[in-house]
């Protein structure tokens, strides 16, 4: 009997394809969260290029705990940033199979507050 995939994996995937329908022409929002620490990137599907990233992980961020909604926060506003340097107004977002709530909905208000549009 074959594996079946981890729930995770194929809510991801679900939620990709989603994204492939709707998103022409724009920039995917790309999240991954761990334990600790909370990842954004900016992707160009069509080239297959990435554009900008945050984490908490950098230098830049002044945060005593990674795993904390104020450090997604954070996070949010600095790929918002980033985006304005890479002339990216608008992004579809890809929560990656993780559930909007939490620090990924607090990473996702940050770059609305930043100046992304999704």
């Amino acid at each position: 009997m074959a594996k079946q995939p981890h729930l995770l994996q194929r809510r991801k995937q679900r939620v990709r394809t989603a994204i492939r329908k709707k998103a022409v022409g724009r920039v995917r929002l790309s999240i991954f969260r761990s334990g600790k620490h909370i990842y954004a990137q900016l992707i160009d599907d069509s080239k297959g290029v990435t554009l900008a990233h945050a984490s908490t992980v950098e230098k830049d961020l002044k945060v005593k705990s990674g795993s904390t909604a104020d450090a997604a926060k954070q996070v949010g506003v600095l790929i918002a940033e980033r985006a304005k340097k890479a002339q990216v107004k608008e992004v579809v977002f890809d929560r990656g199979g993780y559930l909007y709530h939490g620090r990924v909905k607090a990473l996702a208000d940050g770059a609305r507050e930043g100046g992304l549009s999704f």
